[in-house]
């Protein structure tokens, strides 16, 4: 390996190290975040944090809402009904679940799986930031109106938010640290679950993804 290689080796490495350790750092604070309130009911229940899995290095990362029953019991995002379907989503673009990285906002379950209050965002969205900081997608895609509403809101494109019925399926240029992104505002997979003709829907509105593979 010639000396150029090699530098650029371990500096790949050290990058790499670097974001593994973040993220774990963040794993870590998350399973003794006693300062939110979902943290009892994790506790009781015997549950996960949720942190999120992927690629550290993904180009793309999708962003849900908060975990359910079976996220919360193996840790994993989206590894129900719903997640089945966004693998199949995914695998409709060209690429493997592996290859991307899926999170939530709140990293927590909330009870009887109901939506997750402005208050739960607000203090869970500070892992989110940083785990975007350090992953630095060049696409996030965030999956239903919570996620969108925050991300939106975030990145300073709150005069571009209308209802997700309005605009699923639409980019959005947006500068963060490390550059220009770009934000596709998706249903829920979830949604098909309870409306069979979301599918379809779905189904096309990831092909929107398919330029930035």
């Amino acid at each position: 390996m010639t000396g150029s290689k090699t530098s650029h080796f371990l500096l790949y490495n050290y990058v790499m190290n670097t974001r593994d350790e973040a993220l774990r750092k963040i794993r870590d604070e998350l399973l003794v975040f006693k300062e939110s309130p979902l943290y009892t009911y994790r506790t009781e229940n015997h549950f996960f944090p949720v942190v999120g899995e992927g690629n550290h290095e993904a180009q793309i990362m999708f962003v849900g809402e908060a975990p359910g029953l079976n996220e919360a019991k193996t840790a994993r995002p989206f590894c129900g009904a719903a997640g089945k379907f966004l693998d199949e989503l995914i695998n409709s673009i060209g690429l493997e679940r592996a290859q991307v990285y899926i999170t939530n906002i709140v990293k927590d379950r909330p009870p009887e799986n109901r939506d997750p209050t402005p208050e739960e965002i607000e203090l869970y969205a500070p892992f989110l930031d940083r785990q975007i900081n350090i992953i630095q997608p060049r696409v996030i895609a965030t999956l239903g109106r919570h996620s969108m509403n925050y991300i939106m809101k975030k990145f300073g494109l709150d005069l571009e938010l209308e209802p997700i019925s309005r605009i699923h399926g639409r980019t959005f240029a947006a500068q963060t640290s490390y550059g220009e992104i770009t934000i596709v505002t998706l249903y829920h997979p979830a949604a098909a679950l309870y409306n069979g003709g979301m599918r379809d829907t779905l189904k096309q509105d990831f092909q929107v993804l398919k330029k930035f593979v």
